[in-house]
């Protein structure tokens, strides 16, 4: 593992800067084992997931080296006490400076690995968004996701118009086109430490 993808590490905890293009967990498949995950635990054999990022997503990801820790995280991300700030490129320039996106997603049985807005099954996702920057046609944005829903970010952009730019499951084949990876960066993630609660807090510069 590339000593530089190591941000913080403690007796109770480790964080990264995982690259886009590698997975976070294992996938299904033999060709599919190489991950942030496996790759950290040869480093720190008690190393636990305690959170995921999307394949193509680069950015801070947090793992426990302890039950105890991954227990305790794992409670504060349930309870969205954690605050996690991504910033993406989309396609097109928002109507308005700010808002959020307030709709439940649920699996696309009919076409996985993609999830879909299910007002029926799915399950309640808020996304809240604001404008950087504009740029012609393409925008800045900040986003921070209120629930932690697979695909939430991505496909929550997509619904409202406003595609992922390089995202090649909810894109269009433009916005898919115009950039050689999937946009989306973990930018900034705070939780309260398992040790004595204080909150703690990281940045990874974004790389677009």
């Amino acid at each position: 593992m590339d000593p530089r993808w190591i941000i913080h590490r403690d007796a109770r905890l480790v964080v990264l800067d995982k690259p886009s293009g590698l997975l976070a967990v294992p996938g299904r498949g033999p060709d599919l084992q190489d991950c942030l995950a496996t790759r950290v635990r040869r480093e720190f054999s008690t190393a636990l997931v305690v959170h995921r990022l999307d394949r193509d997503t680069s950015g801070l990801m947090l793992m426990a080296l302890d039950v105890a820790a991954q227990r305790d995280l794992g409670r504060q991300f349930e309870d969205r006490l954690v605050r996690k700030v991504y910033r993406c490129m989309v396609s097109g320039e928002p109507a308005t400076d700010a808002g959020v996106v307030d709709l439940p997603i649920g699996r696309d049985l009919a076409r996985p690995p993609r999830y879909r807005i299910d007002h029926d099954h799915g399950r309640p996702s808020q996304t809240r968004w604001r404008v950087l920057d504009r740029r012609s046609g393409t925008a800045l944005l900040e986003i921070e996701p209120l629930t932690g829903r697979s695909h939430q970010i991505r496909l929550h952009l997509a619904t409202i118009g406003h595609p992922i730019l390089g995202d090649p499951l909810y894109a269009d084949e433009v916005a898919a086109r115009m950039a050689p990876r999937l946009l989306l960066h973990a930018m900034q993630l705070a939780i309260r430490h398992p040790d004595d609660g204080r909150e703690i807090a990281w940045t990874s510069a974004c790389p677009f």
